[in-house]
């Protein structure tokens, strides 16, 4: 997997519930044309990363098809996962 571009956003808590700072990555990516997860349309990955007493981390992410924007239900592999955290960690600071 390759990630190409991205997107980031900070999410605001209305009712101040919620303990630390959220974030939402729109990362464009490419996977290999034998990988599962292979689309000619694109991907892009919509991750929900969190920064709070328990450190950063990927609170949630999802899969989605660019063009159709159609929800693919499937997971990453934990090296995958890893990679992404590790690109939102590098990028928080272009919020």
């Amino acid at each position: 997997m390759n990630i190409t571009g991205h997107s980031i956003e900070k999410l605001e808590d209305p009712t101040g519930i919620l303990a630390g700072d959220r974030y939402e990555y729109i990362l464009n990516i490419e996977v290999p044309e034998d990988d599962e997860l292979f689309s000619d349309k694109g991907l892009y990955l919509k991750i929900i990363y969190v920064i709070d007493e328990m450190g950063p981390r990927i609170a949630q992410y999802q899969i989605f098809e660019n063009i159709t924007n159609r929800y693919i239900d499937f997971g990453l592999e934990e090296d995958e996962v890893e990679l992404v955290s590790n690109y939102c960690k590098q990028h928080i600071d272009s919020v």
